[in-house]
Order: structure tokens, then sequence, then C-alpha cells
């Protein structure tokens, strides 16, 4: 049986991950119970566009995994959890420090849980906010994510 990463081991991972790290993607939080975490991205030279605001990959890479990690983590080892689809809207420039907050509540994973007891899969989509330092949306980021109860194993037959 592999060994769990905790949220400070995989928020540490993933602030040495060179698409994060040379991206100056930050992961500056991520709960001990998977339910919360916050992201940054501070402008630097090397992640502006041609016009001098963020980069628009970098906005949308900045909550690529979040979602998925929250509810894999939060619902457990009976479960698939994938990255479906994806979609960003950008709403204004994004200038100087942007964050992204998540938030997993039990009511989504008790829903998650009730849509998927047959074994069948559940498509779920997650919606996050990137705002600026005066909380001010930059960009407002869509994530569907793949949930299913993995099927149990049969014992092999001789």
């Amino acid at each position: 049986m592999k060994a769990s990463i905790s949220a400070t081991g995989i928020r540490r991972v993933l602030n040495l991950w060179p698409p994060f790290l040379f991206a100056g993607i930050h992961v500056e939080a991520i709960a001990k119970d998977w339910r919360r975490a916050r992201v940054v991205l501070r402008m630097r030279p090397w992640n502006r566009n041609y016009v001098g605001t963020h980069f628009g990959g970098s906005l949308f890479a900045m909550t690529d995994p979040f979602w998925m990690f929250l509810t894999l983590k939060s619902l457990g080892r009976d479960y698939i959890v994938w990255d479906q689809a994806g979609s960003i809207e950008f709403l204004k420039p994004g200038r100087g420090t942007v964050r992204a907050d998540f938030a997993l509540d039990d009511a989504v994973l008790d829903d998650i849980r009730a849509q998927t007891a047959d074994g069948g899969k559940h498509l779920r989509w997650f919606e996050t906010d990137v705002v600026d330092a005066a909380g001010e949306v930059v960009a407002r980021v869509r994530k569907q994510i793949y949930v299913r109860r993995k099927r149990e194993r049969q014992p092999a037959t001789a």
C-alpha cells in the first residue's frame, strides 16, 4: 500500500513543480482536510503577455489541478477523479498579484457520493474567480471533474 502525501507535502511539491515555479505560481495553502486551497500569481517579467498583463495561460494554470486534488482527497480511495474539461473567461486585465481561492463543502461531496452510488460516472462543474489585490474579478475559470466509484475487484479464479 503506498503512503498518502499530506496537504503540506503536495503544496511543497507543487511550489517546486516547474510549470508552477517558472510561471510564478505559488500555492499559499492547502487545508489539512483537503477542503480549501489558495493560490497566488505574482507579476513577473517572464509571465507577462505582449501588453504587459498576466499571460492567460498562467491564469488558467494557477487553477488547473485544485478541484481535482480537493475532490479526490476528500472522497478517498474508493473514487476515480479526473479533470474532464475546462474553460476560462477573461473579464479584465490582470496586473500585480492575483489569487484564486477554492472551497469544497460537505453538500457538494454528499451530492457527488449520491450521484455515483450506483457505480455510474458523475460530471461536476466547479467555478473559480481569479481576483486582483482590490478583489476585482480578473478571470472566471470553470473546471469539469469526472467522478466515479471504483468497481470492486473480483477475486481471480483458478
